[in-house]
């Protein structure tokens, strides 16, 4: 049936029509940022390489957390880049995030190899900010757009691309093997390099476009889940499989080459689809061009229509220019109605954005300092350096799993059962207390519990949140409200990670130190061993994120009657006039087509 549409003279042209179609179709611009996406986490790889920058710098827990706290600071706060989304095409933001990705990491990887002097704090500070903002670029750059171009598929969009950033750990972990062994000062090149490349790569391919609605898109995206969890498995078992054998770089290579392949998979559900809107437009033209009558009709002299006095009057704008010119100021505090475009001002300073401030600070704080500080955990527990990369692979897939499974299943029980999307994000927050009480009792074995179950309550966070911006808010200035949500991470990651676990490890190892009659050299690093060295920490943290789940139940209460309703209404209507007006310029386009007469 395919082979048919390509025989006779024109195949070539027809090929190369429907290779240009896949290129610049919105199918592909999915795939391109799913790519982007899932090279962009190497925030959630600090841990790997935390302790080359502690011994090579000579930093003692609290300066590192600190390091760690402007790495959460950089990769979250993105208001810069929605805002500069807000006035350019979405290319520019990558482009500006893959320099910054180099600069900041390379810069890093200098410093820890020695081939610049040793840098100041600050200095450290910056260059980790930097690279690790360019996350927000990213995200702003390939994800905001894929929201703007699916708004009806807003939950299943923000799983599937946040999944991938959750993957990415687990993803540039092995192929950092495979091109590096086990140097891990290397990772840290290789994070310098690698997003910026693939970012370059698909600069143009990123962009906003005509919503229009397609009949069978859920499916389409369920596809690409499918083959995003045979990833995530394939990766589970892989690491499983390295943790308990000795592999060679030829068979990490290998690994890492059934990872691209399956990276590269979903290009495959790309040429599909666009495939089948290119025969359907064709056989659409094809049964227009039959239809068109072959007989020249009688040319009729019309008279010209009757034009009315109202019609030959300007037409009039005053409303709308007054409702132009009034300051944003004056109306911050008067906001719609929940799910209408609230201005950046409106949103601000609601109630609503402030309650899930503080419960994703709550939430994500708690979960981020624990992935952050696992290196330190399993070094202080008494795990091998080999398992800790394991803790870190596993964060990363279960992370990945937290948010397909959030943005996925929020959807669905949306959807069809209107449960609130914030009352999910109430149970995640009470789901995470349990992955830190694992770690403040320090349960035999139990960070590998631990480990899966803060990296799946870290991951399903960010669709819900992000999901609940774009409900409540609306999108017209989503990509800045985006980022303003994202504030919450690196405000929760300094109260709970720098303040409490970091000032409560060196406590506790200075304490060590003195038992042991030794004094500490200033530039050493500093190292607690044992249970005692991140317990209160967590036991304080467990108590935050209860606190977060009360909050977020709040919010609960508030939007009820709102997701009651049918929030996607509006966006359908707009969709149905997509496709009236796309229906009635292709009969006009058919009739003006040239006469064929029959022979």
């Amino acid at each position: 049936m395919g082979m048919a549409l390509f025989s006779g003279g024109g195949g070539g042209r027809e090929t190369m029509r429907l290779g240009l179609q896949v290129l610049v179709g919105r199918w592909f611009m999915v795939f391109a940022s799913l790519l982007i996406l899932s090279v962009s986490g190497a925030t959630y790889m600090f841990s790997l390489f935390s302790n080359d920058i502690k011994t090579s710098l000579g930093y003692d827990q609290t300066t590192l957390n600190l390091l760690s706290f402007f790495k959460d600071l950089g990769g979250n706060v993105g208001v810069l880049s929605g805002l500069i989304n807000e006035v350019t095409p979405p290319w520019v933001v990558l482009i500006i995030g893959a320099v910054m990705n180099f600069f900041g990491y390379f810069m890093i990887w200098l410093a820890v190899t020695y081939r610049i002097p040793k840098p100041q704090l600050w200095q450290m500070c910056l260059y980790i900010c930097i690279g690790a903002n360019s996350q927000s670029f990213a995200n702003t750059g390939a994800l905001v757009t894929c929201v703007k171009n699916f708004p009806e598929s807003r939950g299943v969009v923000l799983g599937l691309l946040k999944g991938f950033v959750g993957l990415s750990g687990a993803i540039i972990t092995q192929i950092y093997r495979a091109f590096y062994g086990d140097d891990s000062k290397a990772l840290i090149l290789l994070i310098a390099w690698l997003p910026a490349a693939v970012s370059f790569v698909f600069l143009r391919t990123v962009r906003i476009l005509k919503v229009v609605r397609q009949a069978n898109e859920p499916k389409v995206f369920y596809d690409l889940l499918y083959i995003s969890l045979g990833l995530a498995g394939f990766l589970m078992a892989i690491i499983i499989t390295q943790n308990k054998l000795t592999f060679s770089r030829v068979e990490y290579s290998a690994s890492a080459a059934v990872v691209i392949i399956l990276l590269f998979l979903p290009l495959a559900v790309v040429i599909r689809e666009e495939f089948n809107i290119w025969r359907s437009k064709k056989r659409t033209l094809d049964a227009a061009q039959v239809n068109v009558i072959t007989e020249t009709p009688p040319v009729i002299d019309q008279a010209p229509p009757a034009v009315s006095a109202e019609q030959l009057l300007p037409p009039t704008a005053a409303p709308e220019t007054a409702e132009k010119s009034v300051s944003c100021f004056k109306t911050m505090f008067k906001p719609p109605d929940r799910g209408e475009d609230y201005t950046i001002l409106q949103a601000l300073f609601s109630i609503d954005m402030l309650i899930l401030f503080i419960a994703t600070t709550c939430g994500v704080g708690g979960t981020l300092t624990a992935i952050d500080n696992l290196g330190q955990i399993g070094s202080s527990l008494g795990y091998t350096t080999h398992s800790t990369t394991t803790f870190v692979s596993l964060v990363s897939i279960w992370n990945y799993l937290g948010r397909v499974a959030s943005g996925f299943a929020s959807e669905i029980f949306l959807t069809r059962y209107k449960v609130p999307r914030p009352l999910m994000l109430t149970f995640v927050l009470l789901f995470s207390c349990v992955g830190h009480l694992l770690i403040a009792f320090a349960v035999p074995n139990s960070l590998y519990f631990a480990s899966m179950i803060l990296g799946f309550c870290f991951g399903a966070q960010w669709p819900l949140m992000f999901a609940i911006i774009s409900e409540i808010f609306g999108l017209k200035y989503y990509s800045t409200l985006y980022n303003l949500g994202a504030v919450a991470s690196p405000v929760g990651s300094y109260i709970l990670n720098v303040r409490v676990a970091g000032h409560l490890y060196d406590k506790e190892a200075l304490k060590q130190l003195e038992a042991s009659g030794v004094r500490r050299v200033s530039g050493e690093d500093l190292t607690c061993t044992g249970a005692a060295c991140y317990k209160l920490s967590f036991i304080i943290i467990t108590v935050a994120t209860l606190f977060g789940s009360i909050i977020s139940f709040i919010l609960v209460l508030r939007t009820k009657r709102f997701y009651q309703g049918d929030i996607y209404k509006k966006f359908r209507e707009e969709a149905n006039k997509s496709e009236v007006n796309m229906t009635s310029a292709g009969e006009t386009e058919s009739k003006n087509q040239p006469t064929q007469t029959a022979s």
